[in-house]
């Protein structure tokens, strides 16, 4: 019996199941909540999706605009004939590629879903890999399979051995924390997830052809994997974990006060050759028009000192409003130590909680594509002025209706 013959069998026996792991659209639409709010038409990623049964719920109940990777295309296949039969064709777009080397840009994604898949890759090697994928404000939720006692039997030991090492839901989660991420959620799926699970697998295991090259070997697997939750479910289940990355880098960061002023100067003239960035800021506070409370932030070391700052004004694209990112400082004994990297994805968060859509920066394009941004000459969008394509970028926070084009106006204070 060839390897090929067993791989086969194995799918074949799962072609056509609702799922390919435990899981209920109840317990999806329960982590979903868990999640927090989301922008109106919330970017998703569904890492190894399969059939794609959440990425269907994610885009009709959650307005999201799925991106569903899975390295089987017949699996990409029911799903794409499941949301076209569904009307949800354009909410859905799939990708066939490995979960483990995505070529997305960083901050692609307000939330990423993998329910069942990342034990392919392996829990810890999903938080190191993923982790760059969240805009800022994002959310990973994934589940995992776990030990339900600190005292499992020699039996199920040895079962979990041939297969995946299992952890506690404590390990596990002190594994998120110590990858930088704040366990905002943590549910136990229930016992009729699984039904959901192995109930169609074990028909289909009862139907299946044993004449066919390995699926003898598929259907004996199947049924060792059914009769081993029977005998030994109550050490072991899956558990569904809600994480939002943590900033650290050990910079407290915080909405600026009027006690700041002073400092917030202080910072701009220390960081820039002139004082003409430190009085911009003034002026852009004097203006009603452009200033917004809450979207300017500071960053401070840990005697409270403030050592970054970084500005959000209103501006707008051919009429449409945005946020021109403008300026960002660090003083210079406390640059490339990663103060303003933190003060930057503070702003940004408030901007999208605030439900703003689009955020325009004319800087260094090694440096902001970290925060998701790109080129603002892709959606059409241009300044006023003469600047080089790669510097003026754009990030779009919320893209549930079309992306402004045309040219920017920045407010009075820039002078362009």
């Amino acid at each position: 019996m060839t390897d090929n013959a067993e791989h086969n069998a194995f799918f074949t026996l799962r072609h056509g199941l609702p799922r390919q792991s435990p899981g209920s659209d109840v317990t999806t639409r329960h982590l979903l909540s868990l999640a927090g709010p989301l922008p109106a038409r919330p970017r998703v990623l569904d890492l190894g999706c399969g059939p794609g049964r959440s990425a269907l719920l994610l885009a009709a109940e959650a307005g999201a605009e799925v991106t569903a990777v899975d390295l089987h295309e017949p699996f990409l296949a029911e799903l794409r004939a499941a949301a076209k039969e569904r009307g949800l064709a354009d909410a859905i777009r799939t990708v066939k590629g490995d979960m483990g080397e995505l070529p997305c840009p960083d901050g692609s994604f307000d939330l990423l879903w993998a329910e069942g898949s990342a034990y392919i890759i392996g829990f810890d090697t999903a938080l190191r890999s993923w982790r760059h994928l969240l805009a800022p404000g994002g959310t990973l939720v994934l589940t995992e399979c776990g030990w339900t006692t600190d005292t499992p039997s020699p039996q199920a030991r040895a079962f979990w051995a041939d297969h995946y090492e299992l952890r506690t839901t404590e390990e596990n989660s002190r594994a998120a924390e110590a990858a930088g991420y704040t366990v905002v959620g943590v549910y136990q799926l229930p016992e009729s997830d699984w039904d959901e699970y192995y109930g169609p697998l074990a028909a289909k295991a009862d139907m299946a052809d044993l004449a066919r090259p390995g699926m003898p070997e598929a259907v004996a697997g199947a049924r060792a994997e059914i009769a081993q939750r029977r005998e030994h479910g109550g050490e072991y289940g899956y558990v569904g974990y809600v994480l939002q990355p943590r900033d650290t880098s050990g910079w407290l960061t915080r909405p600026e006060t009027a006690a700041d002023r002073a400092e917030v100067y202080a910072v701009n003239a220390a960081a820039f050759p002139t004082e003409a960035e430190a009085e911009l800021v003034d002026a852009l506070r004097a203006d009603r028009a452009a200033r917004l409370p809450g979207l300017s932030y500071v960053a401070e070391a840990a005697d409270g000192t403030v050592v970054a700052y970084a500005l959000l004004t209103r501006c707008h694209v051919d009429g449409a409003p945005a946020l021109a990112l403008a300026p960002v400082a660090v003083r210079p004994p406390y640059q490339r130590q990663g103060a303003g990297a933190a003060v930057v994805r503070a702003v940004l968060q408030a901007a999208r909680a605030r439900g703003e859509r689009l955020v325009l920066v004319l800087g260094h394009p090694e440096y902001y594509p970290r925060f998701g941004f790109t080129s603002a000459s892709g959606y059409g969008i241009r300044p006023g002025f003469d600047a080089p394509d790669e510097a003026m970028m754009a990030l779009v926070l919320d893209d549930s209706s079309p992306v402004p084009t045309g040219t920017i106006k920045y407010p009075a204070a820039f002078g362009v």
